[in-house]
């Protein structure tokens, strides 16, 4: 796991339209990047990610049977690697509370820019954050994010170093890594590999989720 782009991303689409499928592969068909497979529900989703382990999954949320949104915890548990990005037609900040809390990287419209899908795609598999900090915290307003973390996660999460706490400090601030290089007083490279450690120890796969792990297990400071 590491905040670098792959040579090459691997992208799943899952949407229960055809035509919604056609014109995102049609899109995303380009140099650096590389459509591995189609879902057209959450179910055949999980078997997707599964199967195929993706870098980046774009997810629907209004599908037949079971729905983007309650197949999301699922393939983060098949596949955790995936960072995946929910497409909607629903600007419900409900929706942006369940999608953060079920591990989603990103939340975009499908009236998006198309050029905005495909940065987002090449950003999520760099593990940068796709989520803006307000949308964030208004989102976490709405989530119970004082509760437990799921059972075993805290079991898992390896300890950071008083510098890697610095880190994720800035990260939950919404920092980028120009910004946290600036303030810690530390060069580009030496940030990315502290970014990539703390993505390593607490087992996740986006500056998103670390951000929601930090701030659920009270990591550090929250004000």
């Amino acid at each position: 796991m590491n905040n670098e782009p792959p040579a090459c991303v691997r992208v799943a689409i899952v949407d229960d339209h055809g035509i919604v499928r056609q014109g995102l592969r049609a899109l995303l068909t380009r140099p650096g990047i590389e459509v591995i497979g189609e879902a057209d529900s959450g179910i055949s989703a999980v078997d997707l990610a599964r199967d195929f382990q993706p870098d980046v999954m774009l997810l629907d949320i209004r599908m037949r049977d079971v729905d983007g949104l309650q197949a999301l915890p699922q393939i983060k548990m098949a596949s955790p690697s995936t960072s995946v990005i929910m497409l909607t037609t629903y600007a419900n900040p409900g929706y942006l509370a369940r999608a953060i809390s079920g591990g989603a990287s990103g939340y975009l419209s499908k009236e998006t820019d198309p050029d905005q899908i495909v940065r987002a795609v090449r950003a999520a598999a760099a593990g940068d954050e796709l989520i803006d900090r307000t949308l964030l915290s208004a989102a976490l307003s709405l989530a119970d994010h004082t509760s437990l973390p799921p059972e075993g996660q805290d079991t898992q999460i390896e300890a950071l170093s008083d510098r890697e706490l610095d880190v994720l400090q800035l990260m939950v601030h919404g920092c980028s890594n120009n910004a946290i290089a600036d303030t810690l007083n530390i060069s580009l490279p030496t940030v990315k590999t502290h970014v990539q450690h703390i993505l390593q120890k607490l087992h996740v796969s986006d500056r998103t989720q670390a951000a929601l792990l930090a701030m659920r297990l009270r990591l550090v400071e929250l004000e």
